[in-house]
């Protein structure tokens, strides 16, 4: 019996073919030379250019509001006095005027008690009262110890040509914790910040949830933000010593701002709600609040936005509280009112618009469901 053995040839295209595979296409990585093309590179570089145009934008807020406040502080009409009375002091007090070339104006004050009220008061910014033997210059580092050290670059020379031994009178001293009395400024930087980094977590949610539950978790969060200030500059550090709730609740309604801003800006601006939230409560906020300098040592923009600017009012009401507590609170609570109200109307109309605008997509997604099923009938 003859057996009849068959050979298969094989070849590439035969099923069983032993030829190696082809090898995949590796995917594009983000350093293939393709990206370099023409069309890519545009696309590149687009996107990187929208990406960089924040930290640029905060490269430049900074640099011109830090600098732009802070580079030459120069004293321009701050108010001082001179005390004494009769026509010997008045002409004392013009030529201290005169010869300031506008840094001073010079008011004459009859009696010491009555300089010591004056600067308690912060009507004045530094009281000088020579006599015979000599010389005694009324200050408040509480006040602002920049300012207090400015006036006694101005009136111990005077005090020297005159002969007259200088010393200096703390009226409101700033506390032992807080030798620079800058304390509560550096908290108003805290409060700044952890309240403009809540506010873009919460309105990233604001959204999704319904406008009751917003407002109560933005009253919450800036509740905290507050609480964590204050435990932070009062027990443990020791900065705010006195009227520690009126305090907490002034930065409360601060940080509430902050928060009701964030939300309402965040659907107009998206990505952009940081960096102007950084303009506003860090570039012009700090600049004109007078926490290091007074506004009587700031550039005319920055002393105007002090009249009206929130953490300027802020810092005004946690001074008041911790070192002047006879003074009057009704400025600062006007002004953060204000700011609060303002915050909330925008709340209100961006997030409507946007109710608004998700209502009347909805309707239009029925009516052209609806003209499809017409159709199909």
């Amino acid at each position: 019996m003859t057996t009849t053995t068959s050979h298969v040839h094989t070849t590439p295209d035969h099923p069983h073919s032993h030829a190696a595979p082809r090898a995949s296409r590796a995917p594009r990585r983000p350093n293939d030379p393709s990206v370099l093309r023409p069309q890519g590179l545009g696309r590149t570089v687009l996107s990187f250019g929208s990406h960089i145009l924040v930290p640029l934008f905060l490269a430049v807020g900074m640099g011109l509001a830090y600098l732009g406040a802070f580079h030459a502080p120069t004293p321009h009409d701050l108010p001082v006095g001179i005390v004494g009375q009769g026509a010997a002091t008045q002409v004392f007090a013009q030529t201290v005027t005169d010869q300031s070339d506008g840094a001073l104006v010079a008011h004459v004050v009859p009696s010491t008690a009555e300089a010591e009220r004056q600067v308690r008061d912060r009507d004045l910014a530094a009281v000088y009262a020579p006599t015979a033997t000599g010389a005694t210059l009324y200050v408040s580092t509480a006040a602002s110890e920049t300012t207090a050290t400015a006036a006694q670059k101005i009136f111990m020379p005077i005090a020297y040509r005159a002969h007259l031994p200088f010393t200096v009178q703390d009226v409101v001293p700033s506390g032992d914790e807080d030798t620079t009395g800058q304390g509560l400024f550096f908290l108003l930087v805290a409060l700044s910040v952890g309240g403009y980094a809540s506010a873009i977590a919460v309105a990233a949610f604001a959204t999704r949830l319904r406008p009751l539950w917003t407002a109560a978790i933005g009253l919450v969060t800036a509740g905290i933000v507050a609480g964590i200030g204050i435990l932070i500059a009062g027990p443990l550090y020791g900065i705010i010593t006195a009227n520690r709730w009126e305090i907490f609740l002034f930065a409360w309604m601060y940080d509430a701002i902050i928060v009701a801003l964030g939300v309402g800006l965040h659907p107009l601006l998206g990505r952009w709600t940081t960096p102007i939230l950084a303009m506003l409560f860090v570039m012009l906020n700090f600049t004109s609040s007078g926490g290091i300098f007074q506004p009587a040592f700031q550039p005319g923009f920055f002393a105007g936005l002090n009249t009206f600017w929130s953490g300027a009012a802020w810092l005004q009401a946690a001074q008041d509280l911790q070192y002047f507590p006879g003074a009057s609170l009704g400025r600062s609570s006007l002004v953060l009112a204000l700011w609060l109200a303002a915050a909330v109307l925008l709340c209100v109309v961006v997030h409507g618009l946007v109710a608004r605008r998700a209502r009347i997509a909805r309707e239009r997604e029925v009516t052209a469901l609806e003209e499809e099923e017409v159709v199909a009938a």
